[in-house]
């Protein structure tokens, strides 16, 4: 008798690619309402998933929920800020500690590889060592760093495309979940 080989199966905190879906539509709709029900939904995730979340889920949502905040009138200008400057260092800062080798690699050199904006860098600088930077400078910051995430990353799992200007991608990066079920940190690197 002949053994079939046993397939391998990575558990994932989503019920399956309906809910991705359903969670990465909510996340880019830019209604408060909608965002706020996908920010729970990774909230459970998160609470499922642990650790093993990947980076561009966490970083998305904690964007998100700053423009959530940013919307709802409730915070100061001060408060914004801070809220999106650590949003924006904690992207910058798990994006490229990933791409650090032993020996240091400079954040701007890590940026331009991973295609980044330098700029974005330069705002994580100052609002790590300088001065706070204005809201509306955050909030730029925000908005770009949430469109790389979407092309770099969401977009590209499932094979959605959210983005406005077609893209040529390679029939691996347009995998189903179910191909690519481990959705990990190192996929997006």
């Amino acid at each position: 008798a002949r053994k079939r080989p046993k397939l391998l199966r990575t558990v994932v905190a989503w019920r399956g690619r309906a809910e991705w879906d359903q969670v990465m539509v909510g996340l880019y709709c830019g209604d408060s309402r909608l965002q706020q029900e996908a920010l729970d939904r990774v909230s459970a995730w998160k609470s499922r998933y642990g650790p093993k979340m990947p980076l561009a889920v966490d970083c998305t949502s904690e964007l998100i929920r700053c423009k959530v905040l940013d919307a709802s009138g409730r915070l100061k200008s001060d408060e914004l800020i801070l809220s999106y400057g650590l949003a924006l260092v904690r992207f910058v800062n798990l994006i490229t500690e990933r791409k650090q080798k032993m020996v240091s690699i400079p954040l701007r050199q890590l940026a331009k590889e991973a295609d980044i904006p330098i700029w974005v860098v330069d705002l994580r600088h100052e609002l790590t060592h300088g001065k706070l930077p204005p809201l509306a400078l955050c909030r730029k910051g925000c908005d770009v760093v949430l469109d790389w995430l979407r092309k770099t990353y969401w977009s590209r799992q499932l094979g959605n495309n959210l983005c406005e200007e077609s893209e040529d991608e390679d029939e691996e990066e347009q995998e189903g979940m179910e191909a690519n079920a481990e959705l990990d940190n190192d996929v997006w690197e």
